[in-house]
Parts: C-alpha cells; structure tokens; sequence
C-alpha cells in the first residue's frame, strides 16, 4: 500500500499542463486596462487577483446566510455549515485535520495573538530563531518577547544568491531555542527554503518550528503532515481569495497552549483560537478560492477521486507553468545593462525558487522603474515589501528597496515579454 507521500508524488508526475487561457478566463480583473495597455498583473505577492468564484461566494453569503454563528434559525445554520465547509477546505489544502484550522483578519494579526500565547510558556533567556530572509510578520511578533527577557537570534544568508545560511542556522539553535520561525518562501527574491530539514533541526534541540508559508501558498503544494511542522500561517489574499489569516497547529499544542480570549468564547478546538465573530463572507471566499484550485487541478488531472488530490495536480500543473516563465524571465532580466539581480539565477537551482524576484537598476530607483512600468500597464512593486531585514542587510533601506516582479499561474509569456521589453528601454534612457 502507498504511503500518503507517495501517492501525492503520483498525483504531481501524472498531472497534465496548466490550462492558462482557461484560469485567465476566471480573472474578471485581468481585463484590466491602462493607457491602451492591457493590465499585466505582476505585483502577485502582495497580493493575487481573485476568481468570479470567490467574487460570487461574498455575494452568495450575504444574499442567503449572512447570520452570526450559533443560533437555531436557518440562516446561522447555513453560516455554521459554510464556516465548517472552508475550514474543510483547509484543510485540504495543508493536509491536516479541520480542527487544526484557525481563522484571523491576518496571517500577521494571529501570528502577533499566537506569539503572545506562546510566551506564556517561555522565561527570560529562553530562545526565538528568526531569519533575515524573513518578511516581517514573522520577525516583529517574536521580537516583541525580548520585553519578557526572551533573546531573539537572527540567522543570516548568503548574499550571492539569497538563500539561508544553514551552517549559520544550525549555530543559532542551541539548548535554550524554544522556537523556530522561518518562512516557506521568500517574499522578495523567491527562495524556497529547506524548511522540512529545518523543521528537523528544531525538534532535534527540543524546539518547535512556526513556518510562515504566505508566500510559498500561490506557488506549491503544502503538506503539514510530511513536513511534520508544529505550526503555519498562510494568508488566502496571496492565493486568490480575500483579505484574511489562516493558521494552523498540532492539535496537542494547540490544546496544551493557553490563548488570550473573551470568557463566554469555547474552549474547544478550533474556536478557542479564533478571538470574536470571524468576517464570514472572507470565510466564503477563502472555501470559494480552495475549490477554485481544485477546480483547476480536475482540469489538468481529470482522476482525482478527492479534492486533496486535484488541489496536488493543480500545484504540480502551476509549478511547471510557473517554472517556465522563470526560465524566460530570469535570463532576460540578467541580460539588461546595469541591472543588479537578487536570488538564485542559476537554472539548475530553480527548483529552490518561487517566481519572485527583485532587482535595482544602475542610477534609477525602485520607484521610478516602477512607476515607468505602471504607465505602460505593467504592475510591480517597489519599496521593503515587509521584508525589512534583508532589504536592510543587502544596504537598501534608505534607497528606496529594490524592485519586485512576482509571477503566478495566471501571468503569461508574453507579460514576461512586455516587462523584458519596458524594463530595456527604460534602462537604456
């Protein structure tokens, strides 16, 4: 008999190819235009389009259940069945058990709840790891409990390619590390980092591990189970669906752990985690933004007898589409006169990247290529983006950042094209 692993290994080689025209047609926004220029969504990490699905989800809810939850009357009901409906949606998507599902306004909101509940544990001199690579929302939440008297220790990166110093990482768990927090991805450059071996690490010093996979969402398959992590965050607005946090725990800690709540609110899993009514049409919209992905994934896989499955041959198809505009625009990018490039540029390493990344242009801002961009309606983004740490440790803080291009499953070759091209001539004026 397979192994759950195995089985999701199968399901990513039989896959068959993204059907890019037809995930474009779920994007109402992609029509979008700008001076004549048809709008080339490009700004995906800081946040992705949403499907018709997700849009009719919100409109779904408050035209039939737009109730608290709790109460006897039908449409309470139909929200308490939609609530239940998205968490198994979740949990789905991260291959755990719905009750490990805790909703938020943000990923950044319940990661700053959490790290409070989590200190009620800890004692000064106790340890908190964290990465440069980090965004901030995985940084400032831990580095909040040095007021307790808890150290925070940073982990560094290789700035050739921007990727985690392991050697380096290994040296800052020690006997007294509680905690380490590393993101599943960067947010700036794109790194995927080897967060399973780093999970290891942790629980081989006695530590748990908090992985922020915000970033990673948009781009491949989760499975908590496999990585055997303690806790992860993601944000559903970075995987087509609305404004919202999404966190999950082990059962066994997330009943061990005491969270800061209103009295009349259960103690029981899940909602011992969630603080006050949730904003239920997000929740809608979150279940709407899951079943789109599996949607996709039946169109490219056909088989798949459960959702788990089609969301694992939708991530297999995405990752291979994603994969290819990587390799158009990232040799693109490095052949532009002056440009000075962020991350792994080796085709051979893509694998341990994302379809993000950041440049700075010779004698031009962030802010000015940006805005050169915009006009001629191609999104991207300019400033820290949150990734405060390694924007400050590459010396860019008081220059404006750098630039960030971030591609997801609804961008195309010819927007790579279109950028490549805006992105020559303006170097070249």
């Amino acid at each position: 008999m397979s192994t759950p692993v195995r089985r999701e290994m199968d399901t990513a080689i039989t896959a068959a190819p993204l059907d890019t025209a037809w995930a474009r047609s779920q994007f109402p926004s992609l029509q979008h235009t700008v001076n004549g220029h048809l709008a080339a969504f490009l700004d995906g990490p800081a946040g992705t389009q949403v499907p018709r699905q997700v849009m009719d989800a919100f409109q779904d809810y408050f035209l039939h259940y737009n109730a608290n939850s709790g109460g006897v009357f039908e449409t309470s009901r139909r929200a308490d069945a939609m609530i239940a409906a998205t968490r198994s949606a979740m949990a789905d998507l991260l291959n755990c058990s719905p009750e490990e599902i805790s909703f938020g306004p943000s990923m950044t909101t319940s990661t700053f709840a959490f790290a409070r509940a989590f200190a009620r544990e800890l004692q000064p001199g106790d340890e908190i790891v964290v990465t440069t690579l980090d965004h901030d929302a995985n940084v400032s939440p831990w580095r909040a409990l040095e007021e307790r008297g808890v150290v925070i220790r940073q982990v560094d990166i290789r700035e050739s390619d921007c990727t985690l110093d392991l050697d380096d990482l290994k040296s800052k768990i020690t006997p007294r590390t509680k905690l380490v927090a590393v993101g599943y991805a960067s947010n700036a450059v794109g790194t995927i980092n080897p967060v399973a071996e780093i999970v290891q690490l942790a629980h081989a010093a006695g530590a748990l591990a908090f992985i922020d996979a915000v970033h990673y969402a948009p781009h491949g398959s989760i499975d908590v189970r496999a990585l055997d992590c303690d806790f992860l965050a993601c944000s559903p607005y970075k995987f087509f669906g609305p404004h919202s946090g999404v966190l999950y725990g082990k059962k066994e800690h997330m009943t061990r752990l005491k969270p800061y709540k209103v009295r009349p609110a259960s103690d029981l899993l899940p909602d011992r985690w969630e603080t006050g009514t949730q904003v239920h049409e997000c929740l809608a919209g979150i279940g709407a933004a899951v079943d789109y992905l599996a949607e996709l994934g039946r169109r490219v896989r056909p088989q798949a007898a459960t959702r788990r499955e089609a969301l694992l041959a939708a991530y297999s198809a995405i990752r291979r589409h994603e994969m290819e505009l990587s390799k158009k625009l990232i040799p693109g990018l490095l052949a532009i006169p002056g440009l000075r490039f962020f991350g792994i540029s080796d085709p051979a390493q893509f694998e341990n990247r994302v379809g993000t990344v950041s440049v700075r242009l010779e004698g031009r801002t962030p802010t000015e290529a940006a805005t050169f961009l915009a006009e001629r309606g191609i999104f991207t983004w300019d400033g820290n983006y949150y990734a405060l740490n390694l924007v400050e440790r590459l010396g860019f803080d008081s220059t404006g950042g750098m630039l960030r291009i971030g591609l997801v499953h609804y961008n195309t070759a010819e927007e790579v094209d279109r950028l490549l091209a805006a992105l020559r001539e303006f170097a070249a004026r």
